[in-house]
């Protein structure tokens, strides 16, 4: 139940209003003027003020802007003995939720606690959402304890908050996209766009029109002008990922955005300017592409200002558990299931896996294994057979012995379990289980699978 606080000088109507409030359930708080209030607000949770207009030490109507600054999750209430249509509309624009006159209070003031009760629901939900989205997208969102990644960290915080170009190297899944949104957050450009685009994920022509945008008529279907990634994210940053399989033609287009701020839209001979912040991840060797005439060597040296190598899942292996932990938690909350635990094999053998997918690799594993588990903890038994089987020289060894015909049943049985999981939807059953759409229903026909 909400909190309430009424601020008025006046003891009797405090006293009366207390009284109603409270025999509909709500905590009330007392206090005679500003100063107290604002101090009760300081040391307690209030939800609610109910405050009167004139007070010995200040105005209301005023006061509400004050509180909406330091509380924005509070609601205020106006009362008023001489209610005018000026007051009224500044103490909205204050952020009051409403404003009374005295004498309607009796009959208007429960509906409207009510109703502001509602609001202060949806203000701390609101609330919650943007802590959980900024958690999501900040430094703190990177899970680990180990050296190789709390170096990256540091590193990756101290570049944050300047203005240069960043290049995210190391191998596929090891997180790019998400120091790539953290080193943005944490930076001064924080308020503005971030935008990400995947480089290997367009042809060059699509590609172009992605980046700069077009104008009217620049090509079939053109209609109007549209605006690209660099003017759209104008004050805020660029990630481009996979930037290594960014067309030579394009190149040329970028580092003159690099080097003077200034684009041409397709089909445009006027220059664009924009202010954009580029962070770039790659998954190859850029220097190498630059021997095979891939890649620009002008263009390299102008994005690798500062490089950041994230470490494989192999170079911090101590941070497996924490990952596991952290995924099975998130897996068991979205399939409703109470698995609060992983067996000491399951973990070992995690921990033994090469993992060429790095955390993408390992979050999909223990999604597929959450699936798969009926129990309260995660056994070695929903692990893919590559993973379970085959960790170690010993359990290839024990591989040996096993018959073809258990190796099936539990492909099968996995196969089973997933489809049920998906209500039988087989693309999203192949991703689960990590094997191609076509493999899949060769194993439903091969396994008679319904």
């Amino acid at each position: 139940m909400n909190t309430i606080l009424i601020i008025d000088d006046e003891a009797k109507i405090r006293s009366l209003l207390s009284r109603i409030i409270s025999l509909e359930g709500f905590e009330v708080f007392e206090a005679s003027n500003l100063k107290s209030g604002l101090k009760k607000l300081e040391t307690t949770e209030i939800d609610i003020v109910i405050c009167d207009v004139k007070l010995p030490d200040g105005n209301g109507v005023e006061f509400s802007k004050i509180i909406k600054d330091q509380f924005p999750t509070v609601e205020i209430i106006l009362l008023t003995a001489f209610g005018n249509i000026p007051d009224g509309v500044l103490a909205i624009k204050n952020g009051a939720f409403d404003y009374i006159t005295k004498g309607d209070d009796n009959t208007r003031i429960l509906p409207l606690i009510y109703k502001a009760s509602e609001k202060v629901a949806l203000n701390k939900r609101v609330l919650h959402l943007e802590k959980q989205l900024n958690r999501k997208q900040s430094f703190d969102s990177i899970i680990g304890k180990s050296s190789a990644i709390t170096t990256v960290v540091d590193s990756a915080r101290k570049v944050a908050n300047t203005d240069a170009t960043v290049l995210l190297t190391g191998e596929t899944g090891t997180g790019k996209e998400v120091f790539a949104q953290a080193i943005h957050h944490a930076s001064k450009r924080n308020k503005n766009n971030f935008i990400a685009i995947n480089c290997s994920a367009f042809g060059k022509d699509l590609l172009e029109n992605e980046l700069y945008g077009h104008k009217a008529g620049a090509f079939t279907g053109a209609m109007k002008d549209s605006k690209g990634i660099f003017e759209e994210a104008n004050q805020g940053t660029v990630f481009l990922d996979e930037i290594g399989e960014m067309p030579l033609d394009l190149q040329a287009k970028l580092l003159r955005v690099l080097e003077s701020g200034e684009f041409l839209k397709v089909g445009d001979s006027k220059p664009i300017k924009t202010d954009v912040r580029i962070i770039a991840a790659t998954n190859r060797d850029l220097e190498t592409e630059i021997e095979k005439g891939n890649f620009r060597e002008d263009l390299y040296y102008r994005i690798n200002i500062f490089q950041i190598k994230l470490p494989s899942l192999r170079e911090r292996v101590a941070d497996i558990e924490l990952l596991v932990n952290f995924f099975l938690k998130s897996f068991s909350l979205k399939t409703g299931k109470n698995i609060i635990s992983v067996s000491q094999d399951y973990l070992k053998a995690l921990k033994n896996h090469p993992w060429k997918g790095n955390i993408r690799e390992l979050r999909n594993v223990i999604e597929r294994s959450v699936i798969l588990t009926d129990s309260s903890e995660l056994g070695i038994e929903s692990l893919p057979l590559d993973i379970s089987v085959y960790n170690n020289e010993k359990d290839f060894a024990q591989t040996k012995i096993m018959s073809a015909f258990s190796m099936a049943s539990a492909e099968k049985m996995q196969i089973q379990k997933v489809l049920n999981h998906t209500k039988g939807n087989k693309a999203e059953a192949a991703r689960l289980l990590e094997i191609g759409i076509a493999t899949l229903y060769r194993k439903v026909e091969e396994y008679k699978i319904s």
